[in-house]
């Protein structure tokens, strides 16, 4: 066997590990106890690199919903265990109207497991674009500063904690002062 081929062998093994699929569902809320949620969505998401994350939408489908719904539950569902597997969002059934573009949110953490997901619709003026296709979007979440524990507090000679020195008038208000002095030399006399 030749070496490039084990070497692109491998190399699309990992590109295939870095795709991810999410299937989004949809419930009307308030739903009837027989009612599972819908496939809305099926998106494939890409965070091998994080800074440069990427989303599509591989399938679709258009909701049907009664008239008498007004709000609707999207998340991701898993259907063998019966409950929600991520956080889910409540909107509005607006969003599916002609005239919107649907927008899904995937929330996925820095290994690709789903936090949350929810679609927004987004008002397309049909005098600019006709292309009301929808759109995914996918956000990774990064951990945040950690805050110093057990940090020393630096004590004084005298055992107490060290104040901020005070501070005299002139460091504190100089920035009125210049001012007050700007005016002052800008400001035109009588010509007399």
């Amino acid at each position: 066997m030749k070496l490039s081929s084990i070497v692109a062998g491998l190399m699309a093994a990992a590109a295939a590990h870095a795709m991810h699929t999410a299937d989004i569902f949809l419930q009307p809320v308030p739903s009837t106890s027989d009612q599972a949620p819908a496939l809305l969505a099926r998106v494939h998401y890409d965070i091998s690199d994080p800074s440069a994350a990427s989303a599509s939408i591989v399938a679709w489908e258009a909701p049907e919903l009664g008239d008498d719904a007004e709000l609707v539950r999207i998340g991701v569902w898993d259907a063998a265990a019966a409950q929600w597997q991520s956080s889910t969002t409540v909107a509005g059934v607006e969003n599916f109207d002609k005239g919107f573009s649907p927008s899904v949110l995937l929330s996925v953490d820095q290994r690709g497991n789903i936090l949350g997901a929810t679609v927004k619709g987004v008002r397309v003026d049909a005098g600019q674009t006709r292309d009301s296709a929808p759109r995914a979007v996918v956000l990774v979440s990064h951990t945040g500063k950690q805050p110093e524990l057990n940090k020393p507090v630096v004590l004084s000679p005298t055992g107490r904690k060290q104040q901020e020195e005070e501070k005299t008038f002139l460091q504190k208000y100089w920035m009125f002062i210049l001012a007050g002095v700007v005016l002052l030399m800008s400001g035109g006399s009588d010509g007399k």
